[in-house]
């Protein structure tokens, strides 16, 4: 693995409405922890129930788990809370990343959190570009990615629906989706 000083940290965006985004940014996850790289992973909007990749996390030392949000926030009854808790998870996170413990820190799924207007573009963007160690990856994940984030990214993916198994009533499936 790369010393940090030769490393330069790449920041990458999964957005669009395609399903994809948190397993493509899990997949880097396992890659960087493989190559043995202190991985951190913080959870939006996703409640507190198991998946298989947090369930596989935990047979490494390197990766740190954290599963934070209230759950699917779009069938939310309680906006003051759902707001209140990505404010509490975005500050987690930049602790987290400022700490410097971590080579890799995925942001599973914050952009829904902008779309909302919980967080906005502009302060993530700015924390980017001003505070995060340039030699740190970071993996930003969800639908509706804010401009400014997008502007100081290094690389960006859009993902596209063309079909999804749940429009022919095929319902979340172990292993597939979770």
């Amino acid at each position: 693995m790369k010393s940090r000083d030769r490393r330069q940290g790449i920041v990458l965006v999964h957005t669009g409405e395609g399903k994809g985004k948190s397993s493509s940014a899990l997949g880097m996850v396992f890659r960087a922890a493989g190559w043995g790289m202190k991985v951190c992973v913080i959870q939006y909007i996703k409640g507190k129930w198991q998946t298989g990749e947090q369930k596989a996390a935990e047979r490494f030392d390197n990766i740190e788990w954290h599963v934070m949000g209230d759950g699917f926030t779009w069938d939310t009854k309680n906006p003051e809370q759902d707001i209140k808790t990505s404010r509490e998870i975005w500050e987690f996170s930049k602790q987290k990343i400022l700490s410097q413990q971590y080579d890799f820190v995925l942001l599973d799924e914050i952009n829904y959190c902008c779309g909302y207007n919980w967080i906005t573009g502009e302060e993530i963007a700015r924390f980017i570009t001003d505070e995060k160690p340039s030699w740190m990856h970071l993996v930003l994940t969800g639908r509706n990615a804010p401009p400014e984030v997008i502007t100081v990214a290094n690389t960006v993916t859009e993902m596209k629906k063309l079909k999804h198994a749940y429009t022919e009533g095929i319902k979340a499936e172990q292993g597939v989706e979770f």
